[in-house]
């Protein structure tokens, strides 16, 4: 059974929504009062609530019409978080550029690389980015712009991006832009609608949660 669906969460109500990385982090202190912090968790789980997106009667339709399809925490799906959307350092409100994010070195012989986002200089996290947005991926080898279907090729199912010629040369820097998707599934099988509002009612909480896949 496919447990993915390759479907985009409604975007009006997911950008109205929040929610952010969270981190798993242990934390034992001493009798001196010095603290011994070990990271349980060695990436990072972004967690959503899209309950404050739902605006009208017509959103809670579409709502529970999707989590019906999804079969409630059955099957992941792709979710757009407005936050950080883009390979753009400064943020999802700036287009992706090609030089966005450093991917790789050449060897000569390697065509494919997985994409990545970078936060940080000092102690940068490394996240891998599974699901970029179809038409929106841009490539270059040493500040040589590519063309996409002719240059390379990328699998917006699994973030994979294919150089189609030939093998980036030993040294080449690769760089790439692009938007992407996070994957997610509903952290919950109940989901709650409340009619006291006379007109639209609404649904409080829609929490959603990443998934790895």
């Amino acid at each position: 059974m496919n447990m993915f669906h390759e479907i985009v969460f409604p975007l009006e109500i997911a950008l109205r929504a929040r929610g952010g990385p969270e981190r798993r982090t242990q934390i034992q202190t001493s009798s001196t009062g010095r603290e011994e912090r070990n990271q349980k968790w060695k990436i990072s789980r972004r967690r959503y609530d899209a309950g404050s997106g739902v605006k009208s009667l017509n959103d809670i339709y579409r709502i529970v019409s999707f989590f019906e399809e999804r079969r409630g925490m059955l099957h992941g799906f792709r979710w757009r978080d407005r936050l950080d959307c883009s390979s753009s350092p400064l943020g999802s409100n700036t287009s992706p550029k090609a030089s966005d994010q450093k991917i790789a070195i050449g060897d000569g012989q390697t065509r494919q690389f997985k994409l990545i986002k970078s936060y940080g200089s000092l102690a940068a996290y490394e996240r891998s980015i599974q699901k970029p947005v179809a038409g929106t991926v841009r490539v270059q080898v040493d500040d040589h712009l590519l063309t996409e279907m002719s240059d390379f090729s990328v699998d917006t199912t699994t973030g994979i991006l294919t150089f189609i010629k030939a093998a980036p040369a030993q040294g080449a820097v690769i760089c790439a832009g692009y938007l992407f998707d996070v994957t997610v599934r509903f952290d919950t099988d109940y989901l709650e609608v409340d009619h006291s509002a006379f007109i639209a009612g609404e649904i409080p909480k829609i929490p959603l949660v990443e998934i790895l896949i």
